[in-house]
């Protein structure tokens, strides 16, 4: 994640961060006590946000924030682990949105390998590789597209039923609901 930083009137480009720590890792406290992530009275449906701390007894990092969240449970669905952010991004809704980015890149990677198109299988290399990627981003962008407007109308659990139990977290992203949405209609003509 860039920001922008203003360094005796010139405009720079800096680097700002979001890393997940592990729950087991420590962070030192006011009283100079080292305190397990896990252990800071964290409960779903609550966030924390620490200044400028010194984490992990090993080798420790110090002068960074901690992010935490855990999210509250909603409509049966638990979620087993918060969130614990390193970061330099100076609140805790920066560092929260900056950390939602990453997972929705790492759901497209997964819609471009086995998930989606499976590019990998493919085998192809050099203008071929090229050209099967810009046919697959045309088509990748319209099914984006139908699964917005899909999740717009609030029908996507009739478009994209699941095959399989309920899982806990999300299988289909906006680009498997369109693409869902897409055969569902050429089968309904």
């Amino acid at each position: 994640m860039f920001s922008r930083r203003r360094d005796s009137g010139d405009v720079a480009m800096g680097v700002s961060f979001c890393l997940r720590l592990r729950k087991n890792h420590c962070l030192q406290t006011e009283t100079l006590m080292w305190q397990r992530l896990d252990q800071l009275g964290l409960v779903p449906g609550t966030s924390l946000y620490f200044q400028g701390v010194r984490v992990r007894k090993t080798r420790p990092v110090a002068g960074f924030d901690i992010a935490c969240k855990w999210k509250r449970n909603y409509h049966g669905v638990e979620v087993k682990d918060a969130w614990f952010i390193l970061t330099d991004l100076g609140s805790l809704a920066l560092a929260l949105s900056a950390y939602k980015q990453r997972m929705r890149i790492e759901e497209s990677y997964l819609d471009y390998k086995t998930g989606g198109y499976n590019i990998e299988g493919t085998g192809l290399r050099g203008n071929r590789l090229i050209k099967i990627i810009l046919l697959m981003t045309i088509a990748y962008s319209a099914a984006v597209f139908e699964g917005k407007e899909i999740k717009k109308k609030q029908v996507q659990k009739y478009v994209s039923r699941r095959k399989e139990p309920i899982k806990k977290y999300r299988r289909r992203s906006t680009f498997g609901v369109g693409a869902s949405g897409r055969a569902v209609d050429k089968l309904s003509r």
